[in-house]
């Protein structure tokens, strides 16, 4: 079942984007541009992943917005063009997992999303893609059921692909999500290491090559 994610973002363009890169790794996104709207809608459905949160609002404000979802368990992350600490303060205190001020990288808010959801679910610690299941407490990888081994690096370099599946990632991206920031190799190791996935996981024709860019893992 696809993570079910609230955004509440009034302005039309940026809730688009959101929405857009959300159905593209795989999650469905519930879209509101009024705060009081979505306080309303609440009592009768409130079955939401995680929810992201605009600040500004017209209704209610994303910090109400914050406070209504608390009854319902939901974990919140604000996004908002506000950078004062203020703003930040009032957000995490009122229990927002996590603040981003805009403009952001849509692939550090799937990161993020994927660490808050990963603290509030139990079973986050298996991915199932395509035939594989991806354990991550035991670093192990199934696939339909016979478990292949992997290196660390080509474990790592699975999990960023298939948490971020359908989306285009560059190899400077997925070096820092694999490798960290303070990596000084040339990029060409993510292609050997993408030859070996490739290989080991027969996922020739599921691992993309996206033109002078990097890699996309398709499970559609």
């Amino acid at each position: 079942m696809p993570k079910r994610i609230l955004v509440v973002e009034d302005e039309e363009a940026i809730a688009s984007m959101i929405a857009m890169n959300l159905r593209a790794v795989g999650m469905e996104p519930v879209v509101f541009s009024d705060g009081l709207a979505v306080e309303r809608s609440l009592p009768t459905d409130h079955a939401y992943d995680l929810a992201l949160l605009d600040v500004m609002l017209p209704g209610k404000s994303g910090f109400e917005v914050l406070a209504a979802l608390k009854p319902y368990g939901v974990p919140a992350i604000m996004l908002t063009a506000r950078d004062d600490l203020n703003a930040k303060l009032t957000g995490l205190t009122g229990g927002a997992e996590d603040y981003m001020v805009k403009p952001f990288q849509v692939l550090e808010l799937l990161v993020r999303m994927d660490k808050v959801m990963a603290r509030h679910q139990p079973n986050s610690g298996v991915i199932r893609v395509l035939d594989l299941e991806i354990s991550l407490e035991e670093h192990r990888v199934r696939k339909a059921g016979a478990e292949v081994p992997l290196k660390p690096m080509e474990f790592d370099l699975l999990v960023a692909l298939a948490k971020n599946k359908n989306a285009a990632i560059s190899r400077e991206d997925l070096i820092g999500l694999v490798w960290g920031s303070d990596y000084l190799g040339e990029t060409r190791t993510v292609d050997v290491h993408i030859g070996q996935l490739r290989k080991k996981l027969g996922l020739q024709d599921t691992i993309k090559t996206v033109p002078k860019l990097g890699y996309r893992l398709e499970d559609r």
